[in-house]
């Protein structure tokens, strides 16, 4: 009798066994699938960015995500973003994928918005519409209405600037910016990094020669657009100034070659100085109503610190070295300018 209890004991026991250590191969299971619902790798390589434009929901998200396979399996991303509250919480940007990046982690960059800034550069731009064009393939707002608010006098001249100068606000350089930023706040950007490129000690100088820094910038334009050498612009800017204070003409062929909306033009003729436009310098007195192109961070420092000399006159050198003859009379200056016509005649340059 003792024998057979025992057998049944020992029988009940291997039930027991059995019963646990299925319950622990459920429960294993269900802590594997836990985990590679959240902790898993499942962003793939197939693309190094997701762009989640402004105004998208959680569908639209989820719909670019399965389209673009970003992640190897979307329904345990579906879930897990279910279960961790993203739907509600979608925020426009421009994500980094890392491959291998769990749900967790992908979820959570996307939640609080952690997304990747992109990299503006802009120098040497002439015209604002290719300002608005360049922009626009770096950010999520379209070039329209980047230019709508460029010429537009309600908006600019809130900021102290109109439609004709307010080129003068952009300071080449690079630029970190979030990829989602509107076209208004970039404006914004834009006028906070005038403000820090602007100092105290900038504004000094300005006024010290008489001139708005918005004026130094619209002549450091026309600086820029006559010397290819940098050291020659101070010099430059010192033949501007003395032709302003004397109430000269400033005569520059770049602000013609603007006025002409003509930048393949080599040399200027005399057709082109009877453009009419408040740009041709050889028509109007004074400066311009605005830059003819993105003055460069050297172009208004050598206007703030311009060479002092007698100089009026200038003309390329013969040679083609990007070089200038300068001339304090105008005497010698057509003895110059006769020797680069001659030049550009003999190169067969006529236009």
């Amino acid at each position: 009798m003792a024998t057979s209890k025992t057998n049944k004991l020992s029988f009940k026991s291997k039930i027991f066994i059995v019963l646990g250590i299925l319950f622990l191969i459920m429960l294993a299971g269900t802590a594997f699938n836990y985990y590679m619902k959240y902790f898993g790798p499942n962003v793939t390589d197939n693309t190094n960015y997701l762009y989640i434009r402004t105004g998208s929901d959680f569908d639209d998200v989820y719909e670019s995500i399965r389209k673009d396979e970003v992640v190897k399996d979307s329904i345990s991303f579906r879930n897990a973003a279910d279960n961790m509250d993203y739907p509600g919480k979608v925020k426009p940007g421009k994500y980094r994928l890392t491959k291998g990046m769990s749900n967790r982690s992908f979820i959570n960059m996307l939640k609080a918005g952690n997304q990747e800034p992109v990299k503006i550069a802009f120098q040497n731009v002439r015209l604002k519409e290719t300002l608005a064009g360049m922009v626009s393939k770096k950010i999520e707002t379209d070039s329209a209405s980047i230019s709508h608010l460029l010429d537009s006098a309600a908006f600019v001249g809130k900021y102290g600037f109109n439609t004709d100068n307010v080129y003068t606000m952009f300071i080449p350089n690079s630029y970190e910016i979030y990829w989602n930023t509107s076209a208004e706040k970039f404006f914004t950007r834009m006028y906070d990094e005038y403000n820090k490129f602007w100092t105290q000690e900038r504004k000094a100088r300005a006024e010290k020669i008489e001139l708005s820094p918005i004026n130094v910038s619209i002549l450091a334009s026309i600086v820029d657009g006559e010397a290819l050498m940098d050291k020659e612009m101070p010099v430059i800017a010192g033949l501007y100034i003395n032709r302003l204070k004397k109430g000269m003409k400033l005569e520059a062929d770049p602000t013609v070659i603007f006025a002409a909306k003509d930048f393949t033009i080599r040399r200027v003729l005399n057709k082109h100085l009877r453009i009419s436009s408040s740009y041709n310098t050889y028509m109007y007195k004074g400066l311009p109503p605005g830059p003819i192109g993105m003055p460069s961070i050297s172009a208004i420092d050598a206007v703030l610190n311009y060479a002092n000399h007698d100089y009026l006159y200038m003309c390329a050198k013969e040679d083609f070295s990007g070089y200038h003859n300068f001339a304090t009379n105008l005497a010698q200056h057509t003895i110059n300018a006769r020797k680069f016509q001659q030049a550009l005649n003999e190169r067969n340059i006529k236009k």
